[in-house]
């Protein structure tokens, strides 16, 4: 499970908090006394893998550092309807400011943990890995890849810096640059090219669309290989294809494309390394968390 900064996620709640609130809570203020005392109870309206719960304290903490917090539940647990997720005590202004934002983000990154669990566990008894994509929400990136390690899967870069991914607009603008129109020699002079200017630590990985151009890119012995909506018969052939010129341990594939939780199991029985599913971030169904107020 990848380890959070807290003064990035500081960063994130602050501007979150400043969007909902702006001015005020112009509604609590009215009604309710500015020292009231509260207590109140976050619950589970369905099940799911929670996820974003240290996150949730931060962001009442940031609103009155006096409230109590008491986590009933850590990240990566999996939780009932009607299950009690968390208790607060402290000013009903304090609390009724944090409600919202922190059910926000605890409903959708206990979604994405939820859904990656869900493929994870589709994948069990392979060696495969699930990867996410770029696919995120503007500004909220970091938080979402953290929740797809709480549900068992990995990060694929971070960014446009941490990892060189050649894609088929790349290999486009490559034609267009040097006038040549075979993919495959374009193929071979980019991961080439590559190789001579970034750093050694830096991957490098590139997007094929047919056997011919994987065939081409397992000549030049990238990091990765990414098969991108190729069938699961092109797939197989591609896998024979890297056991016959012996780099099976030397390059990975990756596949990418239309792969869901009904045909993921097809795609694993291939023997790739690495699945990656753009849906993890990008297809949010948020798990259903309330706060109440408890009468006494």
């Amino acid at each position: 499970m990848l380890s959070l900064d807290k003064k990035r996620v500081d960063a994130i709640i602050r501007f979150a908090l400043k969007e909902d609130i702006w001015t005020g809570d112009v509604t609590t203020q009215s009604v309710l006394d500015r020292f009231l005392n509260l207590d109140a109870v976050i619950l589970s309206r369905q099940k799911g893998m929670v996820c974003g719960i240290d996150i949730v304290e931060r962001i009442f903490a940031s609103i009155e550092y006096s409230l109590k917090f008491r986590p009933m539940v850590k990240d990566g647990d999996i939780v009932e309807p009607g299950q009690e997720i968390a208790f607060i005590e402290g000013e009903a202004h304090a609390i009724l400011k944090a409600e919202r934002t922190a059910l926000n983000f605890l409903s959708m990154l206990s979604g994405i943990a939820t859904h990656t669990r869900d493929l994870v566990e589709r994948a069990s008894g392979k060696a495969v890995k699930i990867y996410d994509t770029r696919k995120t929400i503007p500004l909220h990136r970091y938080l979402q890849k953290y929740a797809v390690t709480v549900g068992g899967g990995y990060n694929h870069r971070k960014g446009l810096w941490d990892m060189v991914l050649i894609k088929d607009n790349h290999i486009r603008g490559f034609m267009i640059q040097s006038g040549i129109k075979d993919s495959t020699k374009i193929i071979k002079q980019l991961i080439q090219r590559t190789k001579a200017s970034v750093q050694k630590n830096i991957k490098i990985e590139i997007e094929v669309e047919n056997l011919k151009e994987c065939e081409c890119a397992l000549d030049e012995k990238p990091d990765v290989i990414m098969l991108d909506n190729m069938s699961v018969e092109d797939i197989n052939n591609a896998i024979k294809l890297r056991e016959d010129k012996k780099l099976t341990n030397t390059v990975l594939f990756e596949v990418s494309g239309g792969i869901s939780a009904k045909n993921i199991k097809e795609y694993v029985s291939t023997g790739v390394d690495i699945i990656s599913c753009g849906s993890l971030t990008s297809e949010i169904k948020p798990i259903d968390f309330s706060l109440e107020i408890i009468m006494k």
